[in-house]
């Protein structure tokens, strides 16, 4: 009996989901950069560089991915196991931080203002930092993604939309559209129709450039926010946003596993299909038998 335990145990280590889930938790850090510094706070970015990128001559596809937590929580750490697998593939992948909300930030509004806008400047100016730092990073300005989870996804749309909402010591030369989205249960609510530069929708233009997004069937920000910006997508002809349903699943379970990895193959096989990525994912499929079913 305790041989066929060993036996079961070592073939559970042994399989990629097992090894895979291991690495989680060994995940290697990146290069850590400040990209600004604001009211004496240093604002980061860690970049995870593609191994032997010194020896790649051709600038490479960039991906920056801006952590959830409600605006006003999470740290850049959220998003290193993605980062790090997107780098093994060929990428320079960062993840940020940014200016949280804060309790005292309500005081600060006028009437109709949100308080998720003193995100959106940081994300600008992390975006504006790595495309005027492109050459010495080997980054492609020009194919830049851009993405998160949760408020970090729906604040990376913003800042590649809005116009406004700049931080006025940014370069304003260097304009913040990327090539392509990934994003992760983005988090856009009805409610923000009531302070214009946080709504997505009012700066949503035909122009929105291709995306792959997940969403768990039982999450609320999907039904409740990222449905409307779906129908207003089609009623603008936009075709090129792959949503990715993981059926009974609420809020951020991307960041569980088997559908970290599974949202991560998903997400490669977008990239690859834009020509970001060549070949085919590193990882493999755990063998959990759940999917992502695409939205129709």
């Amino acid at each position: 009996m305790k041989t066929l335990i060993l036996i079961v145990l070592m073939a559970m280590v042994c399989s990629p989901v097992y090894a895979q889930r291991v690495g989680d938790d060994d995940t290697p850090k990146g290069k850590v950069y400040v990209y600004k510094e604001a009211g004496g706070v240093n604002r980061e970015m860690e970049i995870y560089f593609p191994k032997g990128k010194q020896a790649i001559k051709k600038p490479v596809a960039g991906i920056i991915l801006f952590h959830g937590g409600g605006w006003g929580g999470g740290s850049r750490e959220a998003f290193s196991y993605q980062c790090n697998y997107f780098a093994s593939r060929g990428m320079v992948a960062a993840t940020v931080t940014y200016r949280l909300r804060t309790r005292a930030d309500a005081a600060t509004m006028k009437d109709g203002q949100s308080t998720k806008r003193v995100c959106i400047p940081d994300v600008k100016s992390a975006i504006r930092w790595f495309k005027q730092h492109a050459k010495e990073l080997g980054v492609d300005p020009n194919r830049i993604v851009a993405g998160g989870g949760s408020a970090g996804g729906h604040i990376s749309m913003l800042g590649t939309t809005n116009p406004g909402l700049n931080d006025p010591h940014d370069p304003k030369e260097i304009d913040t559209s990327v090539a392509a989205y990934v994003l992760f249960n983005p988090a856009l609510s009805t409610n923000d129709a009531k302070d214009p530069d946080v709504d997505f929708l009012q700066h949503l233009k035909a122009d929105f450039g291709p995306a792959i997004v997940f969403f768990g069937s039982e999450d609320r920000w999907m039904k409740n926010g990222w449905m409307p910006a779906a129908a207003r997508m089609k009623s603008l002809g936009i075709t090129s946003v792959d949503m990715r349903i993981a059926e009974g699943e609420t809020h951020a379970f991307f960041n569980k596993q088997p559908w970290k990895d599974i949202t991560l193959i998903a997400a490669d096989q977008f990239l690859n299909e834009l020509g970001y990525l060549k070949g085919e994912p590193t990882l493999s499929m755990p063998r959990s038998g759940q999917k992502l079913v695409k939205s129709q």
